[in-house]
């Protein structure tokens, strides 16, 4: 196996350090070299786009054209790949910073010198900051002079939205990519390229169909994670191998290199809030397949569960309410049975709970009921309290008049005392309709009894 990845890198130039070493990973050497290398994202590279034509173009700095770019996208889609194109445009300088370990004083030392690239060798300098959302304000503050004033072509790569971890000046400056997961043709492909190119394995392996489809399948739509996982397994199959001709890579071998699929999550980033929010829209509309694969996705990628059991509580009344008033119940015990228990068992919990709601009717007419009556109160709705419902139990009260005229429901027939309950300016507004499903088809009959009666039109 000592020579699997032992040939010459013909071809990669020593110029922006774009060299790769033999020993450098597979992702590493696979990199494209120009823009008609790069695989997917074709949204962004058709002729004309920015990003090709910044990609394109090279030499002197140019008063036209866009001087910076934030590239948003889930990880290997491509973010640094594409900045590694844009600075192999002849006559630019490329500096890499990453903002795990870059400060105020990195930031500005590039830019001192990207100035004077810029006047005294009449050249480009290409800025490429990694996971830019890791920046305080103070540090993309520094960013501001270079990339408004041209010193440096600012290439910024962000896993996050922009609107939330990239600050308002910066961003208004800026043009702002969204990368997309690579589809499983463009994986294929991409593994097929490394398997056959002399950068990559050079022919030296066979792979099996099933093999190359688990890869394929794993990887997420990540050509980092998946050139990664070719390379374990190629390790695999190397070891094995008795040394008769070509060793083919099996599915079994890569399975024990790989056991894991990559999950596309991040519990502090836009997958969390779009996978939950896919989530509780799936139980909402009733496919609760849908519903248990977002549950999984969320348990695999380890979300709090905690997190997980209150969302479902808040679901069984917001989605679900009065048309199966049983839902809250299955939620709440589910929600302390996960704190109980803990995990993974929890799962096997949360699964109940999620089925139930999912499959339950739905309504939200509580939910709306609570709204509308809200928005009276603050609109400024809702006059002085009756004075028969008014308390009537401290001294003085009989004397202005509190409770005088009240009728003990208990007292009325089927304990239904018609009367007037809301302020003068509310009597007849209605904030809970019931739907025609599950529990609520009952509940609507009888209210609209309840109602006559107690406004006295029944």
């Amino acid at each position: 196996m000592a020579d699997l990845f032992s040939q010459d890198e013909p071809g990669d130039s020593p110029e922006n350090g774009t060299r790769t070493h033999a020993a450098a990973p597979l992702a590493v050497r696979m990199r494209p070299r120009t823009v008609d290398d790069v695989v997917g994202q074709q949204h962004l590279l058709r002729p004309g786009q920015p990003l090709r034509t910044l990609a394109e173009s090279g030499g002197e700095p140019s008063p036209v054209g866009p001087s910076s770019l934030i590239l948003w996208g889930p990880p290997g889609t491509g973010k640094t790949t594409l900045a590694h194109v844009i600075a192999n445009a002849p006559g630019r300088k490329f500096v890499e910073l990453s903002a795990i370990t870059a400060g105020v004083k990195d930031v500005r030392r590039v830019m001192d010198e990207a100035l004077q690239r810029r006047d005294l060798h009449r050249q480009s300098t290409v800025l490429f900051l990694d996971e830019i959302h890791r920046f305080n304000k103070a540090q993309q503050d520094a960013l501001l002079p270079g990339v408004e004033n041209r010193w440096v072509i600012l290439v910024a790569a962000t896993t996050e939205n922009p609107s939330f971890s990239v600050v308002s000046p910066l961003l208004s400056r800026s043009i702002l990519l969204t990368l997309k997961p690579l589809e499983d043709a463009d994986i294929r492909g991409l593994l097929e390229k490394a398997l056959d190119d002399e950068r990559g394995l050079g022919g030296k392996l066979a792979v099996d169909v099933e093999a190359l489809d688990y890869l394929v399948r794993i990887s997420g739509g990540d050509a980092r994670r998946a050139l990664t996982s070719l390379e374990a397994a190629a390790g695999v199959a190397f070891g094995e191998h008795d040394g008769s001709g070509i060793p083919e890579l099996s599915l079994a071998q890569a399975e024990q290199a790989i056991d894991k699929a990559s999950v596309r999550y991040d519990r502090q980033g836009d997958q969390h809030y779009d996978v939950i929010s896919a989530f509780i829209k799936s139980i909402r509309g009733s496919d609760v397949d849908a519903a248990l694969h977002y549950l999984a996705r969320m348990i695999e990628a380890g979300e709090d569960p905690r997190f997980l059991a209150r969302r479902i509580v808040i679901s069984a009344s917001e989605d679900i309410g009065m048309a199966d008033p049983t839902a809250l119940q299955t939620a709440v015990a589910a929600a302390q049975a996960v704190q109980l228990i803990g995990m993974p068992e929890g799962r096997i919990i949360l699964a109940q709970a999620v089925v139930h709601l999912a499959t339950a009717p739905k309504s939200n007419a509580a939910y709306m009921g609570i709204n509308k009556a809200l928005a009276d109160v603050r609109a400024g709705l809702g006059t002085d309290i009756p004075m028969p419902l008014r308390d009537a139990h401290y001294p003085g009260a009989k004397g202005l008049g509190h409770g005088k005229g009240y009728v003990y429901a208990h007292d009325a027939p089927h304990s239904i005392a018609p009367q007037q309950y809301p302020p003068d300016d509310l009597v007849g507004r209605d904030y809970y309709e019931p739907t025609a499903n599950g529990a609520e088809r009952e509940i609507g009959a009888r209210l609209e009894r309840l109602r006559g009666i107690v406004r006295g039109k029944g």
